[in-house]
């Protein structure tokens, strides 16, 4: 425990945690205003918008931003710039792709999520952008440069905030203005992106065919099991949508935001962890061994103590923080914080298959889980209504955490006697 105290480990995650909350605290506070200049039904539109993008960001990134963060720690073998050039070079194709694809089936597309056909390449080009940014923020990640991840992530987000209350509450334009406020922004950080990534000599055009081959090798497996997980936080709001109602997704959305909270807490953890954790692992020594282990179950007792407190005790403030017409919300807590609690502990599984670069497991692993998420949330929904929907979340969360922990000790092998461990 004195050594974690001292470590950089501890340090990073500091930082990550603050930027992380202080991002999120900024949309937080938005809550009280927008709960009651956006009606559910302008509340379910954005969510819908919100989850399309979820969905198209997988498909349109290839996880570049995965590959790239893994071949950072190769970068004595490899040529970092040209690799990362050659990533969005296949970005960009992707981007054509799949905007041609959206073009064709836009008339069914829009009917099915309930959101306005003229609006669907606004999710394309945030798509797009968000995955720049990913890669951005990953080599601030690995490169241990908490700070400029942080402020870069709540520059952004102070934009798309001030942006939202500029068109929500002085022009008026409904659920218009908060697409608006997130396209801008996001777009905007990432043609910033992209100039930083260029001046640090970190991008190199030159088409390299091997290159290719590793990233869409890394990448292209992961899509199934990043468009599992997306299915897994996101397919809860096309179901309420289709079988309660879009102002439902509305409300459940706003719960689904408070519940984020221990979401945001794990993801700081998680991005200071996989730096220090993939250079321990490469060490490949047994004290460090048992120091992953000891801090990973330490980790999980105290994301659990977190999800219960906090998802008990926020519904108290509702009355303070959101508008009448959303305050039901409160029912959503629990199981949605409870959910992003075991989907802290699986990202602290699931980064041995990573170092190892094992990606297939997760890809049949999450398309499984994200199969019994869909049969959850119909039968649970058609019976409890949308709160069947975060039941459903929380227990696809448990249930990928449970097999990704299983796979990764099959894979890896770790002290994870817990009886044996605490001897030592």
């Amino acid at each position: 425990m004195k050594m974690l105290i001292r470590s950089s480990l501890l340090r990073s995650s500091g930082i990550y945690t603050a930027a992380n909350l202080l991002n999120a605290a900024i949309p937080f506070f938005m809550l009280p205003i927008l709960t009651r200049y956006l009606t559910p039904t302008d509340y379910g539109i954005v969510a819908m918008f919100t989850a399309m993008i979820g969905f198209f960001t997988p498909v349109i990134g290839i996880n570049i931003h995965g590959a790239i963060n893994r071949q950072y720690f190769e970068r004595d073998q490899i040529d970092l710039p040209k690799y990362i050039g050659n990533a969005f070079l296949l970005l960009f194709t992707s981007f054509l792709i799949v905007s041609l694809f959206v073009w064709l089936i836009s008339n069914p597309l829009a009917s099915l999520t309930a959101f306005p056909k003229e609006w669907l390449f606004a999710v394309l080009l945030v798509s797009l952008f968000q995955v720049i940014n990913q890669v951005m923020l990953v080599m601030w990640q690995v490169k241990v440069k908490p700070l400029k991840y942080g402020t870069f992530q709540v520059l952004q987000t102070s934009l798309n905030v001030g942006l939202t209350l500029f068109f929500v509450l002085i022009l008026a334009m409904g659920w218009e203005g908060r697409i608006q406020g997130q396209l801008i922004a996001i777009c905007f950080f990432g043609l910033i992106s992209l100039i930083i990534l260029r001046k640090d000599g970190l991008i190199n055009f030159s088409f390299n065919k091997g290159y290719i081959r590793h990233i869409l090798n890394f990448g292209m497996p992961l899509i199934p099991h990043t468009l599992g997980a997306v299915i897994i936080t996101m397919s809860d709001r096309f179901f309420v949508t289709s079988m309660v109602g879009v102002s439902a997704t509305g409300v459940y959305t706003v719960g689904y935001q408070l519940g984020m909270v221990i979401g945001i807490s794990q993801d700081s953890f998680n991005k200071a962890w996989v730096p220090w954790f993939f250079g321990k692992l490469k060490k490949n020594e047994e004290k460090d061994k048992v120091t992953i282990i000891k801090i990973t179950y330490m980790y999980f007792v105290i994301i659990l103590i977190l999800a219960l407190v906090f998802g008990f005790l926020s519904p108290i403030l509702l009355p303070y923080l959101l508008g009448e017409e959303f305050r039901s919300a409160g029912q959503f807590i629990i199981w949605i914080a409870l959910g992003f609690a075991f989907n802290g502990m699986y990202k602290m599984v699931t980064n041995y298959i990573f170092f190892l670069q094992k990606t297939k497991y997760l890809m049949i692993l999450t398309f499984v889980t994200a199969v019994i998420n869909l049969v959850l949330n119909y039968f649970l929904i058609n019976e409890f209504g949308a709160i069947g929907a975060a039941m459903a979340t929380c227990i696809a969360f448990l249930i990928i955490f449970i097999f990704t922990w299983i796979i990764a000790s099959k894979l890896y092998k770790m002290p994870w006697n817990i009886i044996k461990l605490f001897k030592k």
